[in-house]
């Protein structure tokens, strides 16, 4: 059956590019999941068709329960063989919860949107701030008893920095293989992941992942960006190619959260990555499940080596900030946008221009041949020659964009995840400023005493020494992943070109000088 997408944004379709204009709400019919280049094959209800990005739409399978998943790739629906289905019970029979299989599986946190979505579509509720315990709960907490958990703030060169680790950790996610259970009925992809602290391979399914990113959202959902996990598969997610992909994206998000110094050293990324049996693993995921110090409580652990900050100095710089990350987003969706529809012209239109430039040189030679004049077979091989070139130029041009365009549009696509996570994490400290604003109407009220507004004061610069030692992690990450996607496109956009001119000059020698 054909799958049913909502759609998340306007798009304005361009003309002679066989797009299909949508509105934002509207519902559509996916024909065609394996266009290519960030492109979905789609119908509306009046029966047009049409290409739309894939990152506009939130695509439920036929029959399902509305979950958002995603749709690249192709083949037959496995719908037995679902590693992105609800929680196998054989995993951890014995666990506590918080992942909220069934109820969650149509359209809560696994719904979840990914690098290609955009903002993060995490709920508040999450930082309990906006039901359930005011912000002074935060504000006048001290960490849980007998926890050795503390965030160590410095100031460096750049301002507020975290603690980074003497060693960087290094994760590799490496031979997915096909398993299976239930004598066959249900299958799923199982990748290795080897950390350089032990060198030693650890197993894990998608599901896995997806436990692991839940419980580092409602941990550090409020302090610091999670990134999204690649989202969920309705078809083809046995195939080779979506293998390859998957696994791809899982190293592309594993690599984020072990450059992070906060997430790599807690508690829960490392049993994930260094567990040594069953047992380990299990008794670490319920202990992980019961943390008490998740969401705003994780400020209670901040421990900034500085005096308290300057209010309105912090209330600056997060607008500052908040600014630079709605442009960055801007700018970063034109990018992607403006890629996107470079991709679907190299591997459509491009192509079959060079490919008729081709087919005409060879025509014309097979029209000079017929002539029987002599002396000419050097020129029509030479017209030949220069329309096989082109058709091989044409090949060319069709393979670049997975060579060059491919990273930079998945590192853009990334980035797009976390800017979009920066508004909660703004929103939950806004709340919390606003709070030790109102300190003197609790007093008044009797609500908190003269100390309690003190501690609520050192906490609330607690708080924001942690968001712009994040701000700055961001920043010096930014640049150091520009830097390498940007060489890694230029080096093989040079190279493209440079094959293309080698091409052209072996065309160019095959004709005499009179």
């Amino acid at each position: 059956m054909s799958a049913k997408a909502q759609i998340l944004y306007d798009f304005t379709a361009e003309p002679g590019n066989n797009e299909l204009s949508v509105r934002q709400g509207e519902t559509v019919t996916v024909l065609d999941q394996a266009v290519g280049g960030g492109w979905i094959e789609a119908k509306n209800s009046s029966g047009q068709t049409g290409l739309v990005p894939e990152g506009y739409l939130q695509v439920v399978a036929a029959g399902d329960g509305g979950g958002g998943v995603s749709v690249s790739g192709g083949g037959a629906t496995d719908r037995w063989d679902d590693d992105d289905g609800e929680w196998d019970d054989d995993w951890d029979d014995q666990s506590e919860g918080c992942y909220r299989g069934d109820e969650e599986e149509g359209g809560g946190a696994s719904a979840r949107s990914s690098s290609t979505l955009g903002p993060s579509m995490l709920s508040l509720n999450k930082f309990a701030f906006h039901k359930g315990p005011s912000p002074e709960v935060f504000l006048l907490a001290k960490p849980p008893a007998g926890t050795r958990e503390r965030l160590p703030v410095y100031i460096g060169e750049v301002g507020p920095v975290w603690l980074y680790p003497s060693s960087p950790l290094d994760c590799v996610i490496a031979d997915p293989k096909r398993e299976s259970k239930l004598y066959g009925l249900k299958s799923f992809i199982e990748y290795q992941i080897t950390a350089n602290t032990t060198h030693r391979p650890v197993t894990h399914r998608y599901k896995h992942f997806d436990w692991l990113y839940e419980r580092l959202l409602d941990k550090f959902g409020c302090v610091l960006p999670i990134p999204s996990l690649p989202d969920k598969q309705v078809t083809g997610r046995f195939q080779q190619d979506f293998i390859n992909l998957r696994m791809e994206q899982l190293q592309s998000w594993i690599n984020r959260m072990s450059r992070h110094p906060v997430v790599s050293l807690s508690d829960v990324f490392t049993l994930f990555i260094s567990y040594t049996d069953e047992k380990e693993w299990k008794a670490g995921k319920r202990k992980a499940e019961r943390d008490e110090t998740v969401g705003p409580m994780m400020f209670c652990l901040l421990e900034p080596e500085a005096p308290e900050l300057d209010p309105e100095q912090v209330e600056h710089q997060c607008e500052l900030y908040s600014r630079f990350t709605r442009s960055m987003e801007d700018g970063v969706r034109e990018l992607l946008n403006v890629g996107h529809t470079h991709w679907k012209r190299c591997t459509g239109p491009l192509p079959k221009e060079y490919e008729r430039i081709g087919l005409a040189f060879v025509n014309l030679s097979t029209v000079f041949t017929s002539s029987k004049y002599p002396g000419e077979e050097t020129l029509t091989d030479a017209l030949t020659f220069a329309g096989k070139t082109y058709e091989e130029i044409a090949e060319i041009v069709k393979q670049q964009p997975q060579k060059d365009l491919h990273f930079l549009l998945e590192t853009n696509s990334e980035y797009k995840g976390l800017l979009g996570c920066f508004p909660d994490i703004m929103t939950v400290h806004k709340a919390a400023v606003e709070k030790v604003k109102e300190s003197d109407r609790l007093i008044a009220a009797g609500k908190i005493t003269n100390n309690e507004k003190k501690l609520m004061s050192r906490s609330i610069s607690n708080m924001s020494y942690g968001l712009m030692a994040e701000m700055n992690h961001f920043h010096s990450n930014r640049i150091y992943d520009y830097n390498r996607v940007m060489q890694l496109y230029l080096e093989q956009q040079v190279a493209f070109y440079q094959q293309i001119a080698d091409k052209l000059r072996g065309a160019l020698s095959r004709f005499t000088t009179l």
